[in-house]
């Protein structure tokens, strides 16, 4: 479990692809402390690590991991997002976040405000139900305020910080980001679900 909180930025060193992709990431700033095992957050999917290298780790994703985020999309040299797991007793800064995608969406529209920048990003019609305005939406792994919201777009505002020490503020209009839905979200979304199917009774 994480809290979007990003915490280092690493660089995608090596990529093989068979079945599934092997990456080998190296962080920009030392993540003392990672075993092998350890989850750690790479822009907002969460990767065990199978390996420990002389300057970072190698992490495995699957076909249904590629298939569903845009670590297809990352070549050798792209930057991420890191966050390592969430430990009892850490500070809470963020909103939890599992590390599990819900869903891709394109950045649309970036637009320079007083305090910070505007992004608009796409939304896949699946997630719509679970994104509410003021509530809470982790892109590419950074835990981010909905600012706007129509049937299929969000927006959020992104303070100078943010795009200092995340990878958002090297993002482009047309780029394809990772979603996760709040978790409280998830779960009201299927009690009024179950409710509907009459599975669940006041």
């Amino acid at each position: 479990m994480f809290t979007g909180i990003v915490t280092h930025i690493g660089v995608v060193d090596r990529i093989v692809d068979g079945p599934g992709r092997t990456l080998e990431i190296v962080p920009m700033a030392p993540m003392g402390g990672l075993t092998v095992g350890a989850s750690v957050a790479h822009s907002g999917i969460c990767l065990t690590l199978v390996e420990l290298t002389a300057h970072g780790w190698r992490v495995e994703a699957s076909a249904e991991t590629l298939s569903r985020t845009t670590l297809g999309d990352w070549r050798q040299g792209d930057r991420i997002n890191l966050e390592r797991s969430l430990r009892l007793g850490d500070e809470l800064g963020g909103h939890l976040v599992f590390g599990h995608v819900d869903g891709v969406a394109e950045i649309l529209e970036i637009e320079e405000q007083p305090g910070g920048h505007r992004m608009v990003f796409t939304l896949p019609s699946d997630l719509a139900p679970l994104v509410a305005i003021k509530g809470s939406i982790a892109v590419d792994g950074v835990s981010l305020t909905v600012t706007d919201l129509t049937a299929d777009r969000f927006a959020a505002v992104i303070v100078p910080h943010t795009r200092s020490f995340t990878t958002l503020g090297e993002r482009l209009p047309g780029d394809r980001v990772n979603l996760e839905a709040d978790m409280l979200a998830r779960y009201v979304a299927r009690q009024l679900a179950l409710h509907r199917q009459g599975a669940v009774r006041d």
